[in-house]
């Protein structure tokens, strides 16, 4: 079905869909004090009911709401297909955006708001294929479990997860996803782009530091002094410096990207390596070695009062494969007067970047784009992968998007004036249903 210009109707709805999508604000503080996905759940099952799909909301806590729904395919014997996307989102402060962050304002070429990537997009683009495709009658061959969850921004306690471990059953038959960060674009000239495929990702560990001393008056001399041993050990964390390591995903998206912009491939200074790829080197970067942040610092209640504890957040990264090595490294540097616990842990992510689904992503994109090539790629971050890899389903980030050159698409993860295409959402609208019919 095609209206004006010959685009579908798909194409057209979605601008709509991630709009009003992004003005439901879904702000998630880590707790249970922001808005919360109930109203944005709310409107995505009634969307999926237009069309005659059956969606359930699932709610961990209340106003902590997932939509999990059912598309049946053409060949049972196929396993489903996952498709997962979160509706919450991060804070943003109006006063520091262009536009206000949740208008999902339509400017300059473009859908405006705290969302509009991360991840209302694909949430509007899947919403506008499945609804075409009902409309038309157009069964995928496989059955595809479309999931719009909670929390993920906190981590998935209160969405993923807990659908994992309360309703297992509904993704039990899963062997593969797709979700967020990956299927962007990079361009390389007018007609060559590279498809980022996220396959793995990096494990997470927030951590609690605790140091003890002895308490005191604070003009006397003390040298056990909690405050003093916790901030030595945490400059130590700041300051590290974990060696290069590099995975099978970074190492062949080094490869094939080198390989397209001339670049040489050093493993000898992978780092000078890296910082020839522009907008991408933040991004490749923080995926060549473990890491390690201190985020906050707490101890003490009076100036003359030399307190008996002293705590400090971080926020620590590993790659796949490197957990042993980084817990290891992480002790060493504490000592052994501060010690640690998990605020939220998560392990790393990967999968080989293989297999049919990964065919059909590449035909997909072609067809839409004749100077598409699909590169793997490790992300920095974590996604709701973490929870379904619990029940052995490949996770693939595949939100394709053909974006203009020079747009600093990862800078806006989380940023100021995030916003998307709308040439873009309409392009991922096309491949998307075509991979539909591919997977």
């Amino acid at each position: 079905m095609t209206d004006r210009e010959g685009m579908s109707t798909a194409e057209t709805e979605v601008v709509d869909l991630c709009r009003e999508l992004i003005a439901i604000d879904t702000s998630n503080y880590g707790d249970h004090s922001g808005p919360g996905e109930r109203e944005a759940a709310e409107y995505v099952a009634a969307k999926l009911d237009e069309v005659g799909l059956e969606a359930t909301i699932y709610e961990s806590h209340p106003k902590r709401s997932s939509v999990v729904a059912r598309i049946e395919g053409t060949d049972p014997s196929r396993p489903p297909l996952l498709v997962q996307g979160h509706l919450d989102v991060v804070p943003a402060d109006p006063a520091d955006w262009t536009h206000h962050p949740f208008s999902g304002e339509v400017a300059d070429g473009c859908v405006w708001g705290r969302g509009a990537i991360d991840m209302k997009d694909m949430d509007a683009m899947v919403l506008a294929v499945v609804r075409q495709r009902m409309r038309e009658g157009r069964r995928p061959p496989r059955d595809i479990v479309l999931a719009f969850l909670a929390d993920e921004e906190a981590g998935g306690t209160h969405g993923a997860h807990w659908l994992v471990e309360k309703h297992p059953d509904l993704f039990a038959d899963c062997t593969e996803a797709i979700s967020e960060v990956g299927g962007f674009s990079i361009t390389v000239n007018e007609n060559r782009r590279l498809y980022l495929i996220e396959t793995a990702e990096k494990g997470l560990a927030w951590m609690r530091l605790t140091a003890r001393g002895t308490a005191g008056h604070g003009s006397m001399v003390n040298n056990d002094n909690a405050i003093t041993e916790l901030a030595a050990a945490v400059a130590r964390l700041g300051q590290h410096k974990f060696p290069v390591r590099l995975t099978p995903a970074v190492r062949t998206f080094l490869e094939e990207v080198c390989a397209e912009f001339g670049i040489e491939f050093r493993e000898d200074d992978v780092e000078a390596t890296v910082a020839q790829l522009g907008p991408a080197a933040s991004m490749v970067g923080a995926t060549l070695r473990n890491s390690v942040n201190p985020t906050v610092l707490a101890g003490g209640y009076k100036a003359n009062v030399i307190p008996g504890t002293a705590t400090a957040q971080v926020d620590g990264r590993f790659l796949p494969g490197l957990e042993k090595e980084f817990f290891a490294e992480i002790d060493r540097l504490l000592g052994p007067k501060v010690t640690r616990e998990f605020i939220q842990y998560l392990p790393a992510v990967q999968t080989e970047f293989t297999g049919g689904i990964v065919t059909a992503m590449t035909q997909a994109l072609q067809a839409e784009d004749a100077g598409a090539k699909a590169v793997p790629y490790c992300m920095s971050g974590g996604t709701d992968a973490k929870a379904f890899m619990r029940l052995g389903i490949r996770n693939f980030g595949f939100v394709p998007l053909r974006l203009p050159p020079g747009l600093d698409f990862a800078g806006m993860f989380h940023g100021v004036d995030e916003r998307v295409p709308v040439d873009a959402l309409q392009f991922g609208v096309r491949v998307l249903d075509r991979f539909f019919d591919l997977a």
